[in-house]
């Protein structure tokens, strides 16, 4: 296998660039290796990839700057399950289409080894059958692994090995659920489908039992002492972890010195512990409606780096002092400790906004007055307003949504949220003049590309039907656009519409070493930060910043590697969080079957269109099959619209009308609704 992928990552330039005469040397015999052991002809038109299985059982095999992905037939799986990375050949080009065929050859690292599903006992042997949308084979449990398991128990399975495609797979079981834990088996199935683990390794848990809690007075000696500073949090009533204090003093040339104080992960989480390795694979916290799977044991996360009230905590922190004209006239950033005055919650906060009366009422009101100065200064210099929607569901002690309500973005939010803004452009700045070599320094900034002219084009389109211009002059005046629709359109019914349809015609933000600006925040330079409890980059900007302080500037010819792991495994996150939340919706709806709601068109396809419930924010799909009754019907790409042939009736995104809930099933995570033409 170690032959294989050095030589895939070799031919595919993802080899790291090696930084001692040691490794050197290691590097050079596992070449010498790979020549002896395998021949080159074998290796012709081998490349590295991850394997995606479509529902229909076909798979395809996506190669980092390749035009098209390498198709796989069943057969030619070897024992790659979806989403693997793999080692593929291959094996055919079809002529005329130019479109490939291959086999994997091996698997070189799993996306997923913990998989939800039911078991089936017998009296020698025992299978597990997989609970998955997409096709995958049966797994093997010795009897001895079975954990107490009985035959149709709906069980946790790990894979521990698979070593011939000819061969089921074997595992054992992990966990045994009862019928009443049903949304606790749905929710971690969904959080191991992205691939992450559901548990920390024992050896992770033990460094972070390890870590003292006690500040000695060497470690405050290296730091800025914030300790007599007003400082306080805000945060969500239910928060734990408090990873961002803010403190505020005048100074004696009468300006306001304004500080954000980040949690100081990296103190405790020094490179290559075990604890580190463990942080850099999930390399994002995991946040579902009922639960949150961190990046880091709790420990650290909730007790050494929470910024608790009234407790010393070691933290990273950029200040900026801010003169009468209300302009940035100093900044600083460094190791600091800080004692937290006030534990505020964002509801407490708004409270103080709209009566202008509480506890540190004076500081509140005038960090207010500058956030929304810096807020409306972003968005007139380019940044674009896209507030979308966040739905939050209310619960039972089971975990079964009772309600759901739509979590509004109140200037108690915006308040910390421009703060935090301005620390990570401040800090991305600095980084961005630092040069090693007359190059500059690998730095892990957040980055978002220009609008593609093509996706935009009939999202434009459909605006302007719905009465929303658009100047596609410059990039600048796209943005302009942007916000002039999401404030012409609020509290619109086609809001929502508008807002995820806009967002998907957007680049998607990454983080890589290649700084090309923030396009929707409007910003030249822009890194990650300010939570570096839930988000493994801002432990690498940490790392970097500190470095730089400390002058020996960080050179880590990895760090673009990382970046693109850090990047992947937060879509995989994203992934998760819309699969629970759609999970929540489909078993509260299962409640109303039968019943009619008003609804907004919000997708359309060839098949049928989605359709947005506006009380709940539930979608659900109406199949072309139950429109066939009235009419045949066909999609008008250009338009988002299913027209009528005989009838011309059409349906298009943004239209609002009434469906009826006709099924709603869990285990795919889906919701079926019917047009009523009558109501």
């Amino acid at each position: 296998m170690t032959t294989l992928h050095n030589f895939i990552q070799t031919q595919m330039g993802t080899k790291k660039n090696t930084t001692t005469k040691t490794n050197n040397k290691s590097t050079k015999k596992s070449t010498k290796k790979t020549h002896h052991t395998t021949k080159q002809t074998n290796l012709v038109n081998t490349f590295k990839g991850k394997l995606d299985i479509a529902k229909s059982g076909m798979g395809f095999v996506i190669v980092p700057n390749m035009e098209n992905d390498i198709l796989v037939f069943p057969t030619d799986f070897n024992t790659a399950l979806k989403g693997d990375e793999v080692a593929v050949k291959i094996t055919k080009i079809r002529q005329g289409s130019g479109k490939k065929e291959g086999k994997v050859l091996e698997v070189l690292k799993r996306k997923q080894v913990s998989f939800a599903g039911t078991m089936q006992v017998m009296e020698k042997t025992a299978f597990f059958i997989p609970s998955s949308l997409y096709p995958m084979p049966d797994i093997y449990v010795p009897l001895n692994k079975l954990k107490g398991a009985k035959d149709k128990d709906r069980v946790i399975v790990q894979l521990t090995k698979w070593e011939n495609a000819n061969r089921k797979p074997e595992g054992e079981v992990v966990s045994v659920f009862t019928p009443e834990q049903e949304n606790d088996l749905a929710m971690k199935s969904i959080v191991a489908e992205a691939g992450f683990n559901l548990e920390f390794s024992e050896e992770t848990l033990a460094f972070a039992r390890s870590l003292s809690s006690t500040i000695s007075e060497q470690e405050i000696a290296k730091r800025k002492d914030f300790r007599k500073i007003l400082t306080f949090t805000i945060d969500p009533v239910d928060a734990k972890d408090f990873d961002d204090a803010i403190s505020f003093q005048k100074l004696e040339n009468g300006n306001i010195e304004i500080g954000v104080h980040i949690a100081d992960v990296s103190h405790y989480v020094q490179p290559d512990t075990a604890i580190d390795k463990e942080a850099f694979e999930r390399a994002t916290s995991v946040y579902l409606p009922d639960r949150v799977y961190p990046m880091l044991p709790e420990k650290i996360s909730n007790e050494l780096c929470s910024l608790r009230p009234h407790e010393e905590k070691l933290t990273f922190s950029a200040t900026f002092e801010i003169n009468d004209q209300g302009k940035v006239a100093n900044t600083w950033y460094g190791k600091t400790i800080i004692y937290s005055d006030r534990r505020f919650t964002y509801e407490q906060v708004q409270e103080i906004i709209e009566t202008k009366i509480g506890d540190h009422s004076a500081e509140i009101l005038w960090l207010l007055d500058y956030t929304q100065k810096l807020r409306k200064a972003r968005f007139q210099n380019g940044a674009i307003n896209f507030s979308s929607q966040e739905v939050r569901f209310t619960l039972d002690e089971k975990g079964k949504p009772t309600g759901i309500t739509v979590k509004e973005s109140k200037e108690s939010h915006q308040l910390i949220e421009e703060l935090m803004l301005k620390a990570n452009q401040l800090i991305a700045e600095k980084m961005g003049h630092i040069k090693i070599k007359k190059e500059p320094i690998p730095f892990p900034y957040r980055i978002h590309d220009q609008p593609n002219e093509d996706k935009l084009a009939p999202f434009v389109a459909f605006a302007k039907t719905h009465g929303y211009p658009f100047d596609l002059s410059s990039p600048d005046q796209i943005a302009h656009s942007f916000n002039a629709l999401m404030l012409s359109a609020h509290g619109t019914p086609e809001q929502h519409v508008l807002e995820q349809l806009g967002i998907r015609t957007m680049a998607k933000a990454v983080y890589t070493t290649n700084n090309i600006g923030h396009y929707g925040l409007g910003f030249e330079h822009y890194c990650h930060f300010t939570s570096p409890i839930r988000r493994y980059p801002d432990v690498l900007v940490h790392r970097v910043v500190q470095s730089v302080i400390l002058g020996n500037p960080m050179n880590d010819a990895a760090m673009e590697e990382k970046c693109v792991h850090c990047s992947e495994r937060e879509r995989a996150a994203m992934e998760a969080e819309r699969a629970s939340n759609k999970y929540k919706q489909v078993e509260f709806m299962s409640q109303f079957l039968g019943h009619t709601f008003e609804g907004v068109i919000s997708g359309v396809s060839s098949f049928g269109f989605w359709v947005e419930t506006v009380e709940h924010k539930c979608e659900g799909l109406v199949s072309i099959t139950s429109l066939s009754r009235i009419d045949d019907f066909r999609l008008v790409e250009s338009s988002y619209s299913l027209v009528g042939l005989r009838s011309g009736r059409k349906f298009s995104m943004g239209d609002k009308i009434i469906i009826k809930v006709v099924a709603a099933n869990l285990d795919k995570r889906q919701l079926d609704y019917e047009w009523e033409p009558n109501k």
